[in-house]
């Protein structure tokens, strides 16, 4: 399997993506079972992704990228450098452009451009803006292994992508749930929920062919998927798990989500 996902990095990213689409998609199905989701589990739950997401960046990102550059004969620092700072600078901007809605907010507190769209496909658009750095960190690891460079590991991507699957689940259930509870049916609240995954595949494929046939931008690539999760984080994440004034569970399952997926990559890595 790793040989022929080595030949075939876009295939590997692609099925790699379409397993965290269905971790995405097994969290929204919570909603069959609960209408409500006690506020203090969901911000553990998001704290969790922002922990993950966190190491991710590290461990599955800019650590191969300055490894990645040396090899290449780049000055270590540059590639991890202005990529990480690109990918923030491109998360930030689509999200002033891309209209979306934070779960708990009013919906005239939507950001991006203003739209008459309805309050469910913008929490929908909230967590499909997560998913973009998400399919596209899976992607370029995959893609780093038609490259032949020693430090991109089959075991290393894998271990991305189930970090990266292990915490869509309570993103999925961060959309379903609060659809769930503002009256939407039941089985719409699963299929909006799982839509936001969607992106996930389609991300992956295109950073993987792109790694692939542009070999120099591959440190690059790496660093900049790292800027754009940790602009996620920061900007929506953390802040989202504090809103329930539960401070003390979102920064344990901070914690908890970082050791997780640090220990996955050190691991399988």
């Amino acid at each position: 399997m790793e040989l022929s996902f080595t030949n075939n990095p876009v295939l590997g990213a692609l099925l790699a993506t379409l397993f965290t689409w269905f971790m995405t998609a097994l969290g929204a199905a919570v909603v069959f079972l609960f209408k409500e989701i006690n506020r203090k589990v969901l911000d553990a739950m998001l704290g969790f992704a922002a922990g993950v997401m966190i190491a991710a960046s590290f461990w599955s990102l800019l650590e191969p990228s300055i490894e990645m550059a040396a090899s290449l004969n780049m000055k270590e620092w540059v590639p991890a450098a202005v990529g990480f700072l690109a990918g923030g600078f491109f998360l930030w901007a689509v999200d002033k452009i891309l209209p979306h809605l934070h779960a708990g907010m009013k919906t005239e507190e939507a950001e991006g451009i203003k739209t008459s769209w309805q309050r469910s496909i913008l929490l929908v658009l909230a967590i499909t803006l997560h998913n973009i750095p998400e399919g596209l960190a899976v992607g370029v690891a995959f893609g780093a292994l038609g490259t032949n460079i020693s430090s991109a590991t089959f075991a290393g991507a894998i271990a991305l992508a189930m970090g990266i699957g292990i915490q869509n689940f309570p993103e999925g259930a961060a959309v379903s749930i609060p659809l769930r509870r503002e009256g939407m049916s039941r089985w719409k609240s699963f299929l909006y929920g799982q839509a936001s995954g969607v992106v996930e595949p389609i991300a992956a494929v295109i950073g993987a062919a792109m790694v692939v046939h542009m070999r120099p931008i591959l440190p690059y690539a790496l660093s900049f998927a790292a800027g754009a999760m940790i602009f996620v984080v920061v900007e929506e994440l953390i802040p989202e798990s504090q809103l329930g004034k539960n401070t003390d569970c979102a920064t344990l399952g901070t914690i908890l989500g970082f050791v997780v997926m640090m220990v996955l990559d050190v691991a399988l890595g």
